[in-house]
């Protein structure tokens, strides 16, 4: 019995965790592209990255209760720098440069792409935000 339950942990252990990175390239200014052992490959743009940084950021906005970034349709990647073997910090023009990319995180941006940005983009409509910046007077 002992075997069978430890055999049926390890599974769940392993079905939980995410492939390892096996390419990282930055593409300047404006992507990143990652690859996993288990095949996937994800073109992330400096947009989406920058608005899902992992990091708490003076230039959010808290709406109603909801955290919104707006405005960074045109923000780029300036370099990255490697923390540990884990992740890379990411330096973006706009002078965000606090969070930390993980290896896995990459891995669940690359693979909920489309519903995280489709849900970006209603919560920016919902409050009458632009992915656009503002316009200088």
């Amino acid at each position: 019995m002992k075997r069978t339950v430890d055999s049926a942990i390890r599974s769940v252990k392993t079905v939980a965790e995410c492939p390892r990175l096996t390419k990282f390239s930055l593409h300047a200014p404006k992507t990143v592209e990652v690859e996993f052992d288990n095949g996937s490959a994800y073109n992330l743009s400096a947009e989406y990255l920058r608005i899902y940084s992992p990091a708490v950021d003076s230039k959010i906005r808290s709406i109603g209760g909801e955290k919104v970034i707006s405005g960074r349709r045109h923000v780029g990647i300036m370099s990255a720098e490697p923390v540990g073997n884990y992740g890379v910090r990411l330096l973006f023009d706009d002078l965000h440069k606090t969070g930390i990319f993980t290896w896995d995180y990459f891995y669940h941006l690359g693979s909920n792409k489309f519903s995280l940005m489709r849900n970006y983009i209603r919560t920016l409509k919902k409050h009458g935000l632009s992915r656009d910046p503002p316009r200088k007077k």
